[in-house]
């Protein structure tokens, strides 16, 4: 499936997270272009990780429908701002895309499905508008059952120290490494990037009642565990357990019971994203909160390198490992070989996976 992704001003950025990760990894849709008219003309890829992976970055959806072969089937609203509401712009734009014939994929908080002159276009075009972060109806939701203490699998989080620094992409990157070993390993998604990356399992979280959130990690993982049979599930973690302005994190915790954490911080950021007046928390202070809430242990440390230079990556991933005695990479520039390792450390069983692995085909 075919898709444009709307991100003005934000590729790149915090704001952009939500184009950020479809860029990197999308199994679900085929991105062919990002309108940015700050980067117009540039390559998405380079852009975001200084390499060209071929995605155009065009100036608006005109410009990208007179430059492309074929008319994007969906157009994904790929910002996800503090304050969720659109303005006249931005509503132009969506209204434009649905009158060249494309399907309206939304990440928002604010649904468009709700939205009169949203639904009125839609239907005066022909085309489909799907809320990623929408719901379920209440009877279709899952209240916290107990039964993930039953699992035997092994769960793993990557949590962080604040909203929007790379959990979502260390999760899905450390998946990806762990199948390349031949480990089984399940990505249980919770926030909208992870569903349109095309995660199987789970749900965004942050639109539910604290209930229902619990209720609903712990079902994504039995779900994974029942129809999949993996050898670990990975679970991607949103905001952060020390930040004032979500809950998502305990739900987490409570939903997921993991058996380990992996933590990630920016090391350069000096307040809350969206909240210049909150500073950030120490990732020591992260760590202990964590460890003394959940009582399961952090057991690696990843960077994300935003406002450093690689030499900077370099010393702070020395300086984390000398002080706090735990692996420490950024998976963006180091791959994911100290998560893989200590992995296999703590659950030997991956190990004897790996090695059937590798074993010749009879």
């Amino acid at each position: 499936m075919t898709a444009l992704v709307y991100s003005e001003n934000e590729l790149g950025k915090i704001d952009g997270k939500v184009t950020n990760g479809l860029i990197r990894h999308s199994e679900k849709y085929n991105i062919i272009g990002v309108i940015d008219s700050t980067k117009r003309g540039l390559d998405a890829g380079e852009c975001l990780d200084g390499t060209k992976n071929g995605i155009p970055v065009f100036g608006s959806v005109d410009d990208a429908i007179e430059l492309l072969d074929n008319i994007p089937e969906y157009f994904i609203y790929g910002i996800a701002p503090l304050d969720p509401n659109l303005n006249e712009d931005q509503r132009k734009v969506i209204i434009r895309a649905m009158k060249m014939g494309m399907n309206i994929v939304n990440g928002l908080p604010e649904f468009f499905s709700e939205d009169k002159e949203f639904m009125q276009n839609a239907t005066k075009y022909g085309v489909s508008i799907n809320d990623i972060r929408k719901p379920p109806a209440r009877k279709d939701l899952h209240i916290f059952t107990g039964k993930i203490n039953d699992i035997k699998t092994p769960v793993v989080t990557v949590f962080g120290t604040d909203c929007a620094v790379g959990k979502r992409t260390t999760a899905v990157k450390l998946v990806k490494a762990l199948k390349q070993q031949g480990v089984n390993a399940i990505f249980i998604s919770t926030g909208q990037t992870g569903l349109l990356q095309g995660s199987k399992y789970g749900i965004a979280i942050d639109v539910l009642s604290s209930g229902y959130s619990t209720g609903e990690v712990e079902n994504a993982i039995i779900q994974a565990v029942e129809k999949e049979n993996p050898d670990i599930i990975v679970v991607e973690g949103q905001g952060a357990l020390s930040h004032p302005a979500f809950t998502s994190s305990s739900a987490i915790i409570n939903g997921a019971q993991p058996n380990a954490f992996i933590v990630q911080h920016p090391p350069k950021r000096v307040h809350r994203c969206d909240y210049p007046k909150i500073p950030m928390p120490s990732i020591a202070s992260e760590i202990k909160l964590i460890e003394s809430f959940s009582n399961s242990r952090v057991i690696a440390i990843t960077v994300n390198h935003e406002d450093m230079t690689d030499d900077e990556v370099d010393d702070v991933v020395m300086a984390y490992e000398n002080e706090y005695m735990l692996p420490t990479a950024d998976v963006l520039k180091h791959g994911c070989d100290k998560l893989v390792n200590i992995l296999v450390k703590l659950f030997p069983s991956l190990q004897q996976e790996k090695e059937a692995a590798c074993q010749p085909q009879k």
